[in-house]
């Protein structure tokens, strides 16, 4: 769980008596408004983000509408606003300074640093911690030293309090503004870990200025001996340790090379925070901040456990067959409990009890069919369950952890669990209202991608999509590679009418010989080396029909690669930039 929890000790009544603060009478003097301008701002921007999208949705919709019947989309081909194309370039896709902004900072091999923000996630993060800033500070008297010790107490702890509300609304799977602002979820998780430190400095801050000033007045060993008299203190100085913990044991390099252990020690100090808070907090109106937070999370969690429970229980069981393929991957065939309506971008969370206990994982799905059983008519419900049957793929990586353990236990031959499944989530970017469509895949970016592919192929053969040219780029280590999704190729390029739209081509970067590329027996081009992003994005608008989303799923430096040929694209052509993240 990613949950940073806040701050104990909002506001003492005086430095020099403890004792008379173990029980605190002077809730009323919090500096609630400042509270209320905190979650005010962050309700403001989110509408206003909100206003957005749903004017660039409605103008999608229409540019979708507009396509039916007719392949002439040359109205959309230009951009027709200059300040959006601005914007685009220069704020929305830029990178915080030139290039470089999914590409990993690394050490070593496998010592993770983290990325650097774009342009615009840097000028959110400044906002919210200039806010922040200003509410901790904007009521302090500093003519008094006393006077502005007290002040800068309890406005940071009232401000960390509320800030408890969007931090576990940023860090839930079913986060209803990821759907409503269709902000991807690893945007959230980068807004939340930024608010967590946020919160962390304030509590610290929070809990200094009681403890120095009370020792200035007394002594360090009135402060300790307050510390251990009262449950009021005590508990609050215990929350604001563990979320010490919790800042420490959260960054890059801990977080990717321990990922399963984190998210359950994170967990477990989330929880313990909040029990101490909730204790330290009793009386004051600041614990209805914490209990709505609370009452976020426990629903959260309650929606993921009834979601659990609905997919994968009924009248069949989930299944997984893993199966491993060349190149360290793995094939899991899921057969599902009960059946699913999938949308290309969708991912979902695996448990597979007998290898991880309680892990969870997120897969893009690949690939998605239902069978139908007999061809008998259901009468109920159940029947109807009972006579489709769905089954997804996904392709994964072996990484540390869970896969790691299914590599190995796979590698004698394709064996099968009993498994759950959380989901879908994604599926916030639609395709549909292109004309042309520029699809780049990484490695394993390829299973996210072709869900794309086929779902637009499909659309366009039934006429309820604006696409009428696709173009697929793959890049791949080797070509062992190519047998990962080879069957699934073969199924869209049998597809009606897919002569008239697609095409695929596959770059191998590290081949050990020309004849092993020739060996392939792929029915797409396959060409050695790396692609030249510039030249393939020129050629699409060269042939551009209506407007062009550019989407890319791999590594950071492919991601940043194509973000800065589409950048410099934004004055000439009507291009979107659409990035699907790796990792969170």
């Amino acid at each position: 769980m990613k949950y940073f929890i806040i701050l104990p000790f909002i506001g003492l009544s005086s430095a020099k008596d403890a004792e008379s603060e173990s029980k605190p009478v002077w809730s009323s003097h919090e500096p609630i408004h400042l509270a209320r301008y905190s979650l005010l701002s962050f309700s403001c921007t989110a509408f206003a983000y909100l206003i957005w999208q749903l004017f660039s949705r409605y103008n999608n919709h229409l540019r979708q509408l507009s396509t039916f019947g007719h392949n002439n989309q040359r109205y959309f081909v230009k951009p027709s606003n200059d300040i959006l194309c601005w914007l685009k370039e220069h704020l929305i896709y830029a990178p915080l300074f030139k290039v470089r902004h999914n590409r990993e900072f690394r050490l070593w091999k496998n010592i993770h640093m983290g990325t650097v923000p774009s342009r615009f996630h840097s000028l959110l993060i400044f906002a919210m911690v200039s806010l922040n800033i200003v509410l901790c500070l904007v009521n302090v008297p500093y003519q008094n030293r006393n006077s502005a010790a007290k002040a800068i107490r309890k406005s940071t702890g009232t401000v960390a309090t509320a800030n408890f509300i969007p931090l576990v609304l940023m860090a839930g799977r079913n986060n209803p503004l990821i759907r409503a602002l269709h902000v991807p979820f690893d945007t959230w998780m980068l807004l939340h870990r930024w608010l967590g430190r946020i919160v962390v400095l304030e509590s610290l801050v929070h809990t200094m200025t009681w403890g120095i000033s009370y020792a200035e007045a007394e002594s360090w060993r009135t402060v300790f001996a307050a510390l251990v008299g009262g449950s009021f203190l005590r508990d609050g100085f215990v929350a604001t340790c563990i979320l010490t913990v919790i800042l420490l044991h959260s960054p890059s390099p801990i977080r990717h090379a321990f990922y399963e252990t984190f998210l359950h020690l994170h967990f477990v100090l989330a929880a313990l925070t909040m029990a101490f808070l909730w204790v330290h907090l009793d009386g004051m109106h600041s614990q209805k901040f914490l209990l709505t937070a609370m009452i976020l999370w426990a629903l959260e969690r309650a929606v993921r456990i009834v979601v659990l429970v609905y997919r994968n229980f009924g009248p069949n069981s989930t299944t997984a067959n893993v199966e491993v393929l060349h190149g360290d991957a793995m094939r899991i065939n899921l057969r599902l409990a009960r059946p699913w309506t999938f949308q290309p971008g969708q991912h979902l969370y695996l448990y597979i009890p007998a290898v991880g206990w309680w892990t969870s994982h997120p897969f893009s799905i690949a690939w998605s069919e239902d069978t139908h059983l007999d061809e008998c008519l259901p009468s109920s419900e159940d029947d109807l369950l009972g006579h489709r049957q769905s089954t997804i793929s996904l392709i994964v990586q072996r990484r540390a952890g869970l896969t790691d353990h299914l590599f190995r236990k796979a590698s004698k031959g394709s064996i099968t669990y009993r498994a759950l499944t959380e989901g879908p989530y994604g599926n916030i970017h639609s395709l549909d209202s292109y004309g042309t469509v520029l699809l780049f895949a990484g490695g394993l970016g390829i299973a996210h991608q072709i869900s794309f592919v086929r779902h637009l192929v499909s659309g366009f053969t039934e006429g309820t999509v604006a696409t009428r040219r696709i173009f697929l780029v793959w890049v791949v280590r080797s070509s062992a590679h190519l047998q990962w999704v080879r069957s699934w190729i073969t199924s869209i390029l049998a597809m009606d009418r897919q002569r008239d739209i697609l095409r695929i081509m596959v770059f191998v970067t590290q081949p050990q010989s020309t004849k092993e590329i020739q060996e392939c027996l792929m029915t797409v081009p396959i060409f050695p080396g790396r692609p030249n992003i510039e030249t393939l994005v020129g050629m699409e608008i060269g042939n551009q029909i209506g407007a062009m989303g550019v989407m890319v799923c791999g590594s950071g430096s492919l991601s940043d690669d194509v973000r800065h040929v589409c950048r410099r694209r934004q004055s000439t052509s009507n291009v979107d930039f659409i990035e699907e993240s790796f990792s969170w």
